[in-house]
């Protein structure tokens, strides 16, 4: 999920002038950047409109060796099309895109749809290798994941883990990002400011990472039943008016049986609040967002207005880290997992970033 301090800074500023929605149907023609209506970018093409649900299946997985991890992955439309990378968050995985890759992959572009590690048919390389999931390892995967494919600059977009892994490569190897799309916008942890206290409302919407913090709430994510029970609470609990079937959760909770999952979800939460170690190799890295470093590439944010873990969704909490060309939009009537939930507008974003000047 997001990060808990971006959340606090925006607790008290209220809904200054919100951004015009763009609903879970269409691509809007027209948003508000910073209060300001603002016509889409001209030369961008129109995403057509398709109901979420309409696709629930990727057509062939594959496999390449990256890094730590030999990732598992989903590829939609021409080999040659600008690279579109699309980044899935906690509890969630590819097929949080799965209407995404398909309008993305008709409008020409190469899409890219990976598990993250501990997710899916990803997998470490080695036994021996620690399951690290503090944020700059897992943002490593995606660059050696381009290495791998051999892709030098791609449009990164994602939710969640997603957004606060494509914030950090777009914020500190800005030569490998073309564009980026961030849901809830600047999502890079500060591992000391996590742990000053939050009001009590912020602290009940984080109650997860309070129970993954014990050995009950571990012993939870290692027992598939009540794991997939607490992953459906979260689903009901941060997208409120999405109306999914067992089938759909279902495709997503398969991939929450690698047997790396458990231990990457606690360390992940655990290393966040700072009850977990990293590893040394990514010091550098860490003291590097550390500092909250801004992030120059155009990049469009977005808001789900839904989203329990939004204080409001104007965006002014964070808009002083995005310092390239820039929009903000707010999806009316959405829940925390944007993709899934409202697939033309988050494949609009795409495109629109893209063309972002």
């Amino acid at each position: 999920m997001i990060n808990r301090r971006t959340f606090s800074k925006a607790v008290g500023l209220g809904v200054g002038a919100t951004a015009m929605a763009a609903g879970s149907g269409a691509g809007s023609t027209a948003f508000a950047v910073d209060g300001e209506t603002s016509a889409r970018p001209g030369a961008a093409p129109v995403i057509p409109t398709i109901a979420p649900g309409t696709h629930t299946t990727f057509t062939g997985l594959k496999q390449v060796r990256a890094g730590v991890l030999d990732i598992g992955y989903a590829e939609a439309g021409p080999k040659h099309g600008p690279v579109a990378i699309l980044l899935h968050g906690w509890p969630y995985d590819i097929h949080s895109f799965v209407d995404v890759a398909p309008l993305l992959a008709d409008a020409g572009y190469r899409v890219i749809v990976p598990y993250l590690r501990g997710h899916g048919s990803t997998a470490f390389v080695s036994p021996a290798t620690f399951r690290n999931a503090q944020q700059s390892a897992i943002a490593l995967d995606i660059i050696a994941l381009m290495d791998a494919l051999k892709i030098h600059k791609a449009v990164l977009a994602g939710f969640d883990w997603g957004s606060r892994t494509a914030d950090i490569v777009a914020a500190l190897w800005p030569e490998r990002v073309k564009a980026l799309v961030s849901v809830s916008g600047y999502l890079i942890t500060n591992v000391a400011a996590q742990k000053k206290p939050l009001p009590a409302k912020a602290e009940h919407t984080w109650w997860y990472q309070y129970y993954f913090a014990t050995d009950r709430g571990k012993t939870a994510m290692e027992t598939p039943a009540l794991r997939d029970s607490l992953c459906r609470l979260v689903w009901d609990e941060v997208s409120p008016t999405w109306n999914f079937d067992d089938a759909t959760f279902a495709r997503t909770a398969a991939a929450f049986q690698n047997p790396d999952y458990a231990a990457i979800v606690i360390h992940n939460y655990r290393w966040r609040l700072g009850l977990a170690d990293g590893e040394r190799r990514y010091d550098r890295y860490e003291q590097l967002l550390a500092a909250q470093p801004t992030i120059k590439v155009p990049t469009i944010t977005v808001d789900p207005a839904l989203d329990p873990f939004l204080a409001s969704t104007d965006g002014t909490g964070y808009r002083k880290f995005f310092t390239g060309a820039y929009q903000h939009r707010v999806f009316s009537g959405i829940g925390h997992d944007a993709p899934q939930e409202a697939p033309t507008a988050y494949a609009q974003a795409v495109v629109d970033a893209d063309y972002l000047r």
